[in-house]
Parts: structure tokens; sequence; C-alpha cells
């Protein structure tokens, strides 16, 4: 079984081919998609895809919050009302956190001030509600560490991981995942590759960021953006790298991603096809 860790499919490019989308993924066998929102105005949204998407990925799942990249765009009040639909999502077992929030320090007409409001007081209500994060961490990781380590969150995963191996020990010692996707299929990507080499085996998770981020082999095959049946793919090109049989790599970041979400654990329990315990 297969796991992605990060997919928009809430994303517009997946509006008029979802279905398709979905069944090329179950057909690839990926079991488990984590779905995370981006702004408040999709929370519901977001939702309801989760568990409509879920009668074809059974491990489908979902996370609250307002992404960098939204925050020249958010207004003050929209923190209460993320509250508040983490307040109702509590009792889904489908809600696996908050997400997708952190900073972005690459894109430059983004107010790094509001970016920085609306981190931390996601940061706060992670830590209130006492949920796991999903972290954007571009160009960001010492400003996202050091707001991590004034507050108490379980863990998470840190998204897209490009940082030096230092940063990438840090963000493990604060109980966090790191997440590998096509960026680490282009050959040049040398620092990627090291990472997924020399890191400890439990510290990586698998993902597509579908639609962005596509595989180095994409466009050669003539496709247009990324989708999550691709991460069987992007997964055997991981254990190559690393080195390691698929079938124990496959099992190794499923177990981990389940250990940085653990309401995601539980919803796999009461399904026996995931529940590998069983």
């Amino acid at each position: 079984m297969w796991i992605d860790t990060h997919c928009h499919l809430d994303a517009p490019e997946f509006a008029d081919s979802l279905d398709a989308v979905i069944h090329a993924a179950a057909e690839k066998n990926v079991q488990a998609i984590l779905l995370p929102a981006v702004k408040v105005a999709d929370c519901a949204y977001v939702k309801e895809l989760a568990h409509q998407c879920s009668q074809r990925i059974p491990g489908l799942v979902y996370t609250l919050g307002i992404h960098p990249l939204y925050t020249n765009q958010a207004q003050e009040e929209d923190i209460e009302t993320l509250e508040k639909s983490i307040v109702e999502s509590l009792s889904d077992p489908r809600f696996v956190g908050v997400g997708e929030i952190g900073l972005d320090y690459f894109v430059e007409d983004l107010d790094p001030h509001k970016q920085e409001f609306f981190f931390n007081a996601q940061l706060d209500l992670a830590q209130k509600y006492q949920l796991p994060v999903i972290l954007h961490v571009r160009r960001s990781q010492d400003a996202i560490l050091k707001a991590l380590r004034r507050r108490r969150i379980p863990s998470g995963i840190a998204h897209a991981f490009n940082g030096s191996f230092q940063q990438a020990e840090q963000f493990i010692e604060l109980g966090f995942k790191l997440g590998f996707g096509g960026a680490a299929t282009y050959e040049r990507a040398l620092q990627i590759r090291r990472l997924l080499q020399e890191l400890p085996l439990d510290s990586i998770v698998t993902e597509t960021d579908a639609p962005d981020i596509p595989p180095a082999w994409l466009r050669d095959e003539g496709l247009t953006f990324n989708e999550p049946a691709f991460v069987s793919r992007i997964a055997r090109a991981l254990a190559s790298i690393r080195g390691v049989d698929e079938e124990h790599f496959a099992s190794a970041v499923w177990a981990n991603a389940m250990q940085a979400l653990p309401r995601w654990l539980a919803l796999c329990a009461t399904i026996p096809k995931l529940n590998l315990a069983s």
C-alpha cells in the first residue's frame, strides 16, 4: 500500500477529472491520502471532499489551516472561523490536524508580518487542541523551528523538506517527520537525495503535493500535472535512492505517517485492510 501525505485534491486542476484521478490512485494501490486545506473559505469543501473520496481511498483524511501563500488575503477574524471549524471537526475521525500552515520566504510579494501572525496564531490553536501540524517550510526552516520551540506541538510533518541536515535533525528532535516527493526524482536535486540517503528511515514520509511539484518524468511523458496516483512511482524512486527494498520502504513510510498523525492511525485501525497490526 502507498500513502500520499500531501495532496491538494481540491485544486482547480482536478475539478473536471476528480473521479478519474481518485480511480487512478486506487488502481495504483494508494490507500491513504492527506488533503490539507489552504484557506478558511475552503474548509467545508475540503471536509466534504475527504468524505466523498474516501469511498475509493479508505484512508483519506484532511487537515484545516491557512497556507502562507493565502495570508495576504486573509483577515484576522479568519482565525476565529478556523478555530470554530477545528472544534466542529474534532469528532470527525477523518480530521487529523492543522495545516497547511507555515512561512514562505521565497515568494517576494507576501507580507512577512501577516505570514508570521497567521502562522503563530495557528500554532497556538494546534497547541490548544494538541493537534499535529502540516508545515510549509520554504526558505523558512530556522524561523519555523524557533516558533515550534516556543510551544508544545505534539508532532507533524515538514512538507517538501529541502533544508540542511542539521535543520532536519532539529525537526526530527521536535517530533516531526519530513516529506519527500517528486523533487527528489531530479538528478540535480543533490541535497534532497543526500537527505534521503542519510536521514533515519523512520523520519521520512512520501508525498506528491499534487497537482504541484511534478516528478522528473512527468513532462517527458506528455502529462500536464502531478496527481496522487504517481506517489507509487515516486516512492519507488525514493526507495531506490535510499537503497532499500520497495516493500520495506512502503511499510516504513506508512508507519511514519501514522506516528506523526495519531488520529490517522486511529482511523486506519478501524478499517481492516488498513490496519497493519491486525
